[in-house]
């Protein structure tokens, strides 16, 4: 079935969730350091489902490599290709600061963010601090219709002939407008407290052993349920314009409250197996937070200046 039928008759919604200021698609706008820096260029995304994030931090387009066989890319593109990050992991809300569990399925072999975040959002504005204070970010609420909340975690993709298994580990999130999928290696990296950018120029020239250590996506896309999403950025060069998945071939498993995708890739039969976090036909992703009776009088009796200069930022 499409996943808008699966949709129709199974919805699932998670006792235990994150708020629901939190959910949907977010792209930071700035991070600020403590010695007074302020990085504006990097894309970061980062895709909330009811209890796990999908996370992409890539640089400018400029800097990004362009698809090519492995063994095309040079020393210098390789090391562009491993210093990408991608990532997903289950979210612990205690009702002021927001931590990440499970953090083994990410593209990168040690943890570059290990703070948990202190988040307040006000409009379309989620601010980020740091307990440290290291840093803060300023994310921004990424427009969307209203539309469905979806979070599938993956247990794993194999090939249905042969039982090959390609990838284990990672997530499928559905957030209106917008969607990210990651899958994870088909198999655990012996990195040794290694850094994965030294393993990749280590194996500079090893086409298979590349293929191990890069055998990872996270791709973050829009479009719509109707008509499919499209990747804009990933971690994997050949993905940009694609279909981010198949909308069909989805089958909910009674008996373990999971869900399987049937799909052909490359012409071989595919199956995808996941865990569900949350299955919502419909969820309004509202920009903005609201006022208390005083200060909606305030900002109407101060209009002339307080929207003198107002925007949307994004």
């Amino acid at each position: 079935m499409r996943l808008e039928e699966l949709l129709a008759k199974h919805a699932v919604r998670p006792a235990h969730s994150v708020p629901d200021w939190m959910l949907g698609f977010w792209k930071r706008y700035s991070i600020s350091f403590a010695n007074g820096l302020t990085d504006l260029k990097t894309h970061v995304c980062w895709l909330q489902s009811r209890n796990f994030t999908i996370d992409l931090r890539l640089p400018q387009e400029v800097k990004q490599v362009a698809a090519k066989p492995m063994h095309a890319y040079s020393p210098d593109e390789l090391q562009v290709l491993a210093n990408y990050e991608g990532w997903v992991a289950e979210s612990i809300w205690d009702g002021t600061m927001l931590s990440w569990q499970d953090t083994e399925v990410t593209l990168q072999l040690h943890n570059r963010w290990p703070e948990p975040a202190i988040l307040k959002r006000t409009g379309n504005c989620m601010m980020e601090f740091c307990p440290s204070n290291a840093y803060v970010e300023d994310w921004r609420l990424q427009p969307s219709k209203p539309g469905p909340l979806i979070g599938l975690r993956l247990l794993e993709e194999r090939e249905v002939a042969t039982g090959k298994v390609r990838h284990r580990g990672g997530g499928l999130i559905v957030c209106g407008d917008h969607a990210a999928l990651v899958l994870g290696r088909d198999r655990t990296v012996a990195a040794g407290g290694t850094q994965l950018k030294t393993l990749v120029a280590e194996a500079s020239g090893d086409v298979a052993r590349l293929h191990s250590l890069l055998n990872f996506e996270t791709s973050v896309a829009y479009g719509s349920m109707g008509n499919g999403y499209r990747v804009r950025l990933s971690t994997q060069p050949q993905r940009i314009g694609t279909a981010l998945f198949d909308l069909d071939g989805f089958e909910y498993l009674p008996e373990s409250q999971q869900v399987r995708q049937c799909f052909a890739l490359d012409g071989i039969e595919c199956e995808r197996l996941f865990s569900i976090d949350t299955l919502e036909a419909h969820l309004g992703f509202p920009q903005g937070t609201g006022f208390t009776p005083a200060a909606q009088a305030w900002v109407t009796q101060e209009s002339g200046t307080l929207s003198r200069y107002s925007e949307v930022l994004r």
